[in-house]
């Protein structure tokens, strides 16, 4: 792999999300779900998400290696500060800094639009993403023991959550994503993170 870039989604990605994300529901516990979607429901799941929350996907040579993004904690309305964060990597990316790249862009992203806290989901065993948290910063608040069956075995899950903003009194309502587009801010934040790949 040569060069990265970093941007913003697009529905044409949707494909080779799909491509990307199938072999984790297929052939790993990383994710619950158990039948993996096609391009038009990763169009609709783009578009439900991108309006408020970062979409990011990761390209080497023209192809899309990767995609990171937030979305809701909880449907709850008290909950609008804080937000989930998933990132997957196409197999034959795996370990260059493109993970760290999307996490990186996707948390500083999230911090500019003034959430106050971003929390990682893990399927255990998995020291790869236990440690990959904990080198962004984030520190495992809660196990949920036996949370899931897939591929005939019972899995733990932990959550990690990462503060991004001090709480207040009364916070202001994160600023919506589809306001931050065109920033010259995130230009900066995308480039930085896919310069920084380690």
């Amino acid at each position: 792999m040569t060069t990265l870039d970093l941007r913003v989604v697009a529905v044409d990605d949707a494909d080779a999300i799909a491509s990307i994300y199938r072999h984790y529901v297929e052939e790993t516990a990383i994710t619950f779900e158990e039948v993996p979607p096609d391009a038009e429901e990763i169009e609709r799941r783009i578009a439900d998400t991108v309006e408020t929350y970062p979409w990011f996907v990761a390209e080497a040579d023209g192809s899309v290696v990767g995609y990171a993004y937030a979305g809701d904690l909880r449907k709850r309305s008290a909950y609008r500060w804080v937000t989930e964060l998933s990132v997957y990597v196409q197999r034959s990316a795996r370990s260059v800094g493109v993970g760290s790249a999307l996490y990186e862009a996707l948390l500083e992203t999230l911090s500019e639009q003034g959430f106050a806290s971003a929390y990682g989901v893990v399927t255990l065993p998995n020291p790869e993403s236990v440690g990959f948290h904990e080198a962004f910063g984030f520190e495992r608040a809660a196990l949920l023991p036996e949370a899931g069956y897939k591929h005939g075995e019972w899995h733990d899950v932990a959550w990690f959550e990462r503060g991004l903003a001090d709480r207040s009194d009364d916070p202001a309502d994160p600023t919506p994503f589809s306001e931050c587009r065109d920033a010259a801010w995130l230009e900066a934040i995308l480039d930085a993170a896919a310069a920084g790949k380690r």
